[in-house]
């Protein structure tokens, strides 16, 4: 490719915020489709650069080294390491991965790389990245891994974040040899609470077994099997818990871990706990972090930063478990990663809308923008080809965006609509853009940083697909699905008008122009069906004129001038060149080149030319591919779902330059366009939102030749009313049916009066047609004409008729598959639900009530149901057989006392109580039922499953049986009743009655058979009848009037009916319709006219008038009791009917408790049966456990005896090179052999010293760091030994000789302690290095003791399994049948539990409550006897009571008498007789009384009178003297008040005080009486408590004889 020229890459743009990374303190990195872009924070300019292989996956970067490594796209990926900011590749990483990487991390803290690949292997794999070798690895270890990162403080430990879970992975090294050792974090549920892990229940045998059998886990409960079916039912029966979403290390080695669930966790993988430090369901969560606040984390020198859903930033500061928010950040929009720059100056934020935050908290508090791109998918991106050197875009969501030449984004329109294609204009500053609603959308670009919409046409009902200009910008061409192509006027002048359209025959799969300047013609070439190409021209100017288009804007043939080509193998893009096409082949996958004849004038437009390619090369591998040809006509490119971009020379396609522009997994390149110079190219990324910008050099190629713009035009301004489209989408109709619209209005208005003159025609013809037809229809059959001769318009009836027919035709097709897919349903209903039951289900009802009574619908027993029966029926028979062989001989062996005994006992077996049902006394048992206590084997209890089946089917049958013969008894009611009431109809017509007569019927669940059958009555609409069928029937209502007619004319009949007047025989029923007519003479004459004879007739006719009256009163009477006869025998046998059925359904109640007695039998036992299958599966499951346990221990061991021998030889190693390092010491002084003692002295102590190591700090730490520097965990440092030998150096400084020594000694003995050094830190990292392979030795033989602990767990679970199994086959549950009373347990649920209930024989309990109930009437009647005594006490002491207080009433009275007193009246009236005298003396004496009372009345009315008169004269002075006192009033009043106010002054003090102590003693006294009262109180509940006890002491309670 280099031979012929070269593409480089200009710019790059796009953001996914898939990965960004710092790689150092000022710059980020991030993927951009096949490229790496590099963006500086501070000068905001951009790098790029191209992967090496096919794609970029996975990207990750160390900022502290300056290193960033990321994969590639395509199987078997490698992983290259680069430099920054040399972009150097350090190393390429090959691994095992087949598919992709999906995780990839540098360690800060060493050469190690941390990797996960995808399907099919999900490989975890540690690298040292500089020698290109995996440290360790672990398969299948990845399923659900999203993101790894390194422990910035140990490289040992790695945190893998997945969809659900989090691991953190140890990796423990002895020596050279490293492994990886995952420890699972348990995360909480997503109420807060921590979800114990599912563990299996021990099998330690118990004396008690749980009610419903063993306790399994449930991997034996299910059945599943392998080494995933703990970790799936563990997912299924544990509680849903949190999704880790961010991860964050602390300074601590610990993890802050952030949920989607709006949680917040600290995890410690040390002791591998979590704790929550924010949980959003508590009532004191914060508000503001409850909505996905964690799903990006960061460490910050205050806190911790936390990003969400939400368009806010929070700084926390953690205390324990408190959180508070110290600082928050506004965003416009919600971003989702967040991070610190190395040196924590910068705080970086990306968006899913591809925007990059920066914050730096030293100079501001506030974010800077400093990329915003925009995130979707690219639709079109194109150079425009004026003189403004820019590149416009268009994304699927509507967002049209400017770019200048190096890439940086001038501005944006928002369209607010779905876009499906753009083209930018050749001559005008402008861009059309089509969108899904079928809209084209003209876009001015003069202003670059605030694009607009200007003009808007609707073409389509459906979406755009295509939109070209042609080279010259005279006309814009759109398509659409419907094959209209639309020619635009694209000079803005015009307002963009549409010019006409042109139909092509198929789809259009390509469209492109090219521009013939010597003929003043524009070519346009469509791609139709793949394989059909149609050429046609157009003029470049003057072709809006009348005769180049029709009324409804269709272009001519004439004009356009139309050829069709045909190519052998289908084409899924093309362009056209000069006299030349270009196309790429889907079948073959090669570009071709086709060579267009030059004599087209001879051609018609419909004749088709076949193509045969000129030329075919190799194209792209992955289609579909499109096609661009440069404006100079010289080079072609061409782009694919391959991601390649690939350029060629059109005279000669063989070559071509090759670019990886696009990810070929993210669907490869959308489009590819030129710039005016043919210089630059633009490709746009099908699915990774990315926009290359390239450029093209190809040798020998002039640029001057090759470059060459056109001037812009300015777009035509246009009206205000264009600035409200964005906001108003229009839904007019499309420009095609606006113009056929308008050309049916013009029509209408131009032939107005002519289409009405033909209305009054058309009416005129129809009256008069109707008029000859209703004259035609009274000719005669001779002269009248068929109805088809009035008939004007035979062929619009005819197609009337055939579009009727075919409606017609097509109605009954749906209508007859609608009823055949019905009667298909209605055979498998019918054949699943009906056909298939051997017994139909049924129900019998009462005549007189809603009783109801249905039988068991039963299936056929199938042909293995009815083998099992006889199966298990022959081994029951083989078993009672040697059952009774041995029984015979026990017998022979027994005593006669013991004979009765067995008898006893199988009597006492066939009990309801043992059995467990009443089966055996319905009479249905099976003969061959086991026994309840002698199931003791799983094929047993199987065998006992079938036999209770057929019992249930025994008993199911023999219910029908008795069903069907009720059934059978009540039809023949039924027919009985309708017999009885025919008669009863027949005598109330004779008796001319109209009562409402009763009959019975079947009903549909009675007679279900009927629901499957439908009865004429039920069709409700008129029935359809073919002409088939109606000639059959007026066939069959011929025949029947001829042989109602011959049946009319039987000569021997009519004359036997002439000669009996029409009866043969009188009946008796006719006596009622008898009725004697009278003489015509009554009707005729008067009564007194009437002669002798006529009186006589008269007189007979009224006697046989009464023998008739009589006889029909006779006749009524015996209708009316033969009437009543039959209603009573109705009722009668329909009352019979309804007890026989009420005794059916007493017995299927008693057949129910049968069914459902074995069926609960059936249950336990297929409940065992299930049992003992989940402790074979617990079995099964413990050994290939044990098993695998076992291998894994041998596999430990054989590590361990390996790491073991290691260690030893290590061990050698290190003790020769610690005695190495002591003969250095030893050997000191004879090195010096030649020097004074003392000077040797001097030397050693020398020795001895050593240098104060600084570690070496650059510039950036004097900052504050959140990771502080520590020694390199698992390893000595590597530069440690350069740091000693520096600071030696300075020791070793002529300076620093002693005076007694010369400088050759001193020269030696600086060399013989370098030697010391570098023995000391050999032997320091060997004892490092040795402690190390000591600790992991140490940990894998406790791995071996913890599995030989498990294997021992394991063993002994398999021993309690076994005898679980034992005890349960023993150990049965049995059903027994208990009567009301004979259950004493509380049944406070719904189902008793009796788990703790003890099994009695009834006598033993009957004998308890016999002796309570006679031990309580003992008490009872002496309890009575107290009674009755006490009673007896009581009423002599209330006798003596009432006797001694009535000896002292009568005391109390002889005393009053005695002391009574009498005044002298009371003695004269006691001792005088004559009371009358006494009487008129009293009566005299009130008299004088009266008069003297009287005459003192009249006396001291008048002096009242004068002292009245005398208070009347006070009263007038009083008045005087008030209104005298009343003026004075108000002065007095306010002397009163002043005089009362300096006396209330003097006084309230006093009052106050008084009041208050009064105040005082009241509470006081108050609260005394309340503790008093308080005090009372208790001492009379504790009285009458006393009383109670006392009494209940007297009384005992009767409550414990309470008995059955």
């Amino acid at each position: 490719m280099d031979d012929i020229g070269s593409l480089d890459v200009r710019w790059i743009q796009g953001f996914t915020n898939k990965c960004i990374e710092f790689v150092d303190n000022k710059t980020v990195c991030y993927t951009c489709g096949s490229h790496i872009c590099f963006l500086n924070l501070e000068t905001k300019k951009q790098s790029v650069l191209q992967s090496p292989g096919r794609g970029i996956g996975a990207l990750t970067a160390n900022s502290k080294n300056g290193t960033f490594a990321f994969s590639e796209e395509k199987l078997s990926p490698s992983i290259f390491v680069y430099s920054f900011p040399e972009l150097q590749l350090k190393n390429e990483l090959k691994g095992a991965a087949q598919t992709d990487y999906k995780s990839l991390t540098l360690s800060e803290s060493g050469p190690y790389l941390g990797c996960c690949s995808s399907f099919p292997d999900y490989t975890i794999t540690v690298w040292n990245w500089e020698i290109a070798e995996p440290l360790c690895t672990q398969p299948q270890a990845g399923q659900d891994v999203i993101y790894l990162v390194f422990n910035p403080l140990n490289w040992l430990q790695l945190c893998a974040l997945g969809t659900t879970t989090l691991t953190v992975w140890n990796i423990e090294k002895s020596d050279s040899f490293h492994v990886l050792k995952p420890s699972v974090i348990e995360l909480p549920a997503k109420d807060g609470s921590f979800v114990e892990r599912l563990v299996p229940p021990s099998h330690t045998v118990s004396d008690k077994l749980p009610y419903f059998g063993l306790e399994m886990p449930p991997t034996a409960i299910s059945g599943l099997k392998g080494n995933k079916a703990e970790s799936i039912v563990t997912k299924l029966c544990t509680k849903a818990r949190v999704t880790p979403t961010a991860i964050c290390w602390t300074a601590t080695s610990e993890l802050y871990v952030g949920c989607e669930e709006s949680f917040l966790l600290l995890v410690d993988p040390d002791s591998l706990s979590a704790s929550v430090l924010f949980n959003p369901t508590t009532a004191d969560a914060t508000p503001e972090l409850r909505h996905g606040n964690f799903q990006g984390l960061t460490l910050d020198k205050n806190g911790l930063i936390a990003v969400g859903k939400e368009s806010v930033v929070h700084c926390l500061q953690i205390k324990g478990s408190q959180i508070d928010i110290t600082h928050t950040w506004q965003l416009e929009g919600p971003v989702t990663t967040v991070m610190y720059s190395p040196d924590h100056e910068i705080l970086l934020l990306s968006s899913n809308t591809g925007q990059i935050y920066v914050l730096n908290p030293t100079e501001s508090d506030n974010f800077l923008k400093v990329l915003d791109v925009l995130c979707g998918n690219f639709v079109a991106a194109h150079l425009s080809h004026t003189g403004k050197n820019i590149c416009v875009s268009v994304r699927d969501s509507g967002e049209l965006q400017l770019w200048s030449a190096d890439g940086t984004i001038l501005g944006s329109l928002s369209l607010q609509t779905e876009v499906t294609s753009m083209a930018c204009c050749p001559i005008a500053h402008y861009a059309a853009v089509g969108t899904a609603s079928g809209n084209v959308l003209f876009i001015d670009l003069n202003m670059e940083h605030q694009p607009r919409l200007v003009h808007q046409v609707h073409l389509y009902p459906t979406p755009v697909d295509h939109l070209v200009f042609d080279q010259e910008g005279h006309y814009l061409l759109t398509t659409a699905s419907d094959s209209h192509i639309y020619v635009l006027d694209a000079k803005p002048s015009n307002r963009f008008s549409v010019i006409g359209y042109t139909v092509v025959p198929g789809p259009i799969l390509s469209l492109s122009t090219q521009c013939v300047r010597d003929c003043e013609q524009v070519k346009v070439l469509a791609l139709c069906n793949g394989q059909e190409l149609t050429v046609f021209s157009l003029p470049a100017k003057n072709l809006a004129g009348p005769d180049c288009l029709d009324r409804h804007g269709c272009l001519s043939a004439h004009i356009l001038k139309v050829s069709r080509y045909e190519v052998p193998h289908p084409l899924d893009s093309c362009v056209l060149g000069v006299s030349e096409v270009f196309a790429n082949c889907r079948e073959k996958k090669t570009l071709q080149r086709f060579q267009l004849p030059q004599d087209t004038e001879s051609l018609s437009s419909q004749q088709v030319v076949q193509l045969e390619p000129e030329q075919e090369v190799g194209g792209h591998p992955l289609g579909p591919a499109s096609l661009a040809l440069s404006p100079h006509q010289l080079w072609l490119a061409s782009v694919g779902r391959d991601g390649l971009l690939r350029i060629r020379e059109t005279a000669n396609m063989e070559q071509c330059l090759e670019l990886q522009s696009h990810s070929r997994h993210l669907g490869g390149v959308q489009s590819v366009s030129f710039s005016a110079d043919s210089q630059t190219l633009l490709t746009a990324g099908f699915r990774d939102g990315s926009l290359l910008c390239t450029d093209l050099r190809f040798k020998g190629v002039d640029a001057d030749k090759v470059s060459g713009g056109v001037d812009a035009l300015d777009v035509t301004e246009q009206d205000e009313s264009y600035s409200s489209l964005l906001s108003a989408p229009p839904s007019h109709p499309t420009w095609l049916e606006s113009r056929r619209e308008a050309v049916i209005k013009d029509d209408n208005e131009q032939y107005s009066e002519a289409k009405s003159n033909m209305k009054k025609t058309f009416k005129e013809l129809r009256d008069n047609i109707q008029e000859m037809m209703r004259e035609n229809e009274n000719l005669p059959d001779l002269e009248r004409l068929p109805q088809k001769e009035f008939n004007l318009f035979t062929e619009e009836q005819k197609r009337l008729g055939a579009m009727v027919e075919q409606e017609v035709k097509r109605v009954r097709n749906e209508v007859e598959w609608e009823i055949l897919a019905n009667c298909y349903l209605r055979d498998v209903l019918k054949r699943e639900c009906w056909d298939s039951m051997k017994v139909k289900g049924k129900a019998i009802k009462a005549f007189y009530s809603e009783h109801e009574v249905k039988n068991y619908p039963l299936r056929e027993r199938t042909e293995k149901e009815v083998e099992d029966l006889l199966r298990v029926e022959n081994i029951r028979k083989l078993e009672k057989a040697a059952c009774t062989q041995s029984s015979l001989k026990k017998s022979s062996d027994t005593t006669s006392p013991k004979e009765g005994e067995p008898g006893k006992e199988s009597l006492e077996a066939e009990t309801p109580v043992v059995t467990g049902s009443f089966s055996a006394q319905l009479g249905y048992s099976n003969p061959y039922i086991y026994d309840q206590f002698r199931l003791q084997t799983t094929e047993q209890r199987i065998n006992q499953i079938i036999l209770l089946q057929d019992v249930i089917y025994r008993i199911k049958t023999a219910f029908n049986t008795d069903f069907e013969a009720v059934h059978r008894q009540k039809v023949q009611e039924l027919n009985r009743v309708k017999d009885r009431n025919t008669n009863i109809r027949d005598i109330t017509l004779e008796l001319d009655l109209k009562d409402t007569l009763w009959e019975p019927s079947l009903t549909s669940s009675e007679r279900p058979e009927g629901l499957l059958t439908v009865d004429d009555s039920e069709i409700k609409a008129e029935r359809y009848l073919t002409p088939e069928q109606k000639k059959e029937k007026e066939k069959k209502k011929l025949e029947e009037q001829k042989r109602l007619a011959a049946k009319d004319d039987n000569d021997k009949d009519r004359a036997l009916d002439d000669m009996m007047e029409g009866v043969l025989e009188v009946k008796k029923e006719d006596i009622l319709k008898i009725e004697i007519p009278p003489p015509e003479f009554v009707l005729t004459k008067p009564e007194i006219q009437w002669n002798e004879e006529e009186k006589k007739v008269y007189k007979d006719y009224e006697k046989k008038t009464k023998e008739l009256t009589e006889e029909k009163e006779k006749y009524k009477k015996s209708l009316e009791t033969e009437m009543k006869k039959l209603q009573a025998s109705n009722k009668e046998a329909t009352e019979r009917f309804d007890e026989t059925l009420t005794k059916l359904f007493e017995k299927k109640v008693k057949c129910e408790m049968a069914i459902y007695q074995e069926e609960l039998k059936n249950t336990y036992l297929v409940y065992s049966v299930l049992i003992e299958d989940e402790m074979r599966n617990r079995e099964l499951e413990l050994k290939l456990k044990l098993e695998k346990t076992l291998a894994h221990k041998d596999e430990l061991v054989e590590e361990v005896k390996r790491h073991e021998e290691d260690v030893e030889l290590f061990q050698e190693s290190y003790e020769s090179v610690v005695a190495e390092d002591k003969v250095l010491d030893k050997e000191f002084s004879k090195e010096f052999f030649d020097v004074p003692n003392h000077v040797v002295d001097l030397l050693y102590k020398l020795f001895k010293r050593r240098p104060r190591v600084q570690k070496m700090r650059t510039e950036t730490d004097n900052n504050l760091s959140l990771f502080k520097e520590q020694r390199l965990c698992g390893s000595m440092a590597p530069d440690a030994l350069g740091k000693m030998l520096k600071a030696m150096e300075e020791l070793d400084a002529p300076e620093n000789i002693p005076e007694a020594v010369s400088q050759p000694v001193w020269e030696r003995f600086c060399l013989v302690r370098n030697t010391k050094v570098k023995s000391e830190h050999k032997v320091k990292v060997k004892a490092f290095t040795f402690a190390e392979m000591q600790a992991f030795l140490h940990k894998r033989r406790y791995e071996v003791h913890a599995t030989q602990q498990e294997i021992k767990n394991l063993s002994e679970g398999l021993e309690s399994l076994h005898e679980e199994k034992n005890r349960s086959l023993t150990d049965i549950m049995v059903q027994v049948l208990l009567k009301q009373g004979q259950v004493e347990v509380y049944t406070t649920e719904l189902t008793p539990d009796y788990t703790d209930c003890v099994h009695l024989h009834r006598t033993v309990v009957e004998d308890l409550n016999r002796t309570i109930r006679t031990l309580g009437d003992q008490k009872i009647a002496s309890m009575v006897e107290c009674k009755d005594f006490r009673k007896g006490i009581i009423r002599q002491q209330w006798e003596h009571r009432m006797l001694t207080m009535q000896i002292e009433d009568f005391n109390n009275k002889a005393r009053d008498v005695q002391m009574l007193r009498l005044s002298e009246e009371q003695q004269d009236y006691l001792n005088k007789t004559d009371h009358g005298s006494r009487v008129s003396h009293q009566v005299l004496i009130l008299e004088k009384t009266v008069a003297f009372q009287e005459k003192t009345h009249r006396q001291s009315v008048q002096h009242r009178i004068k002292k009245i008169e005398q208070l009347k004269r006070q009263a007038k002075m009083k008045a005087e003297k008030n209104t005298t006192v009343e003026e004075k009033l108000p002065n007095m009043q306010v002397t009163m008040a002043e005089t009362s106010h300096i006396y209330g002054g003097l006084v309230s003090e006093a009052n106050l005080a008084a009041r208050e102590q009064k105040r005082y003693q009241e509470i006081v006294q108050r609260k005394n009486l309340e503790e008093f009262a308080r005090a009372q109180g208790e001492e009379l509940a504790f009285l009458w408590a006393e009383v109670e006890r006392l009494r209940m002491k007297s009384f005992p309670s009767l409550d414990q004889l309470k008995h059955n």
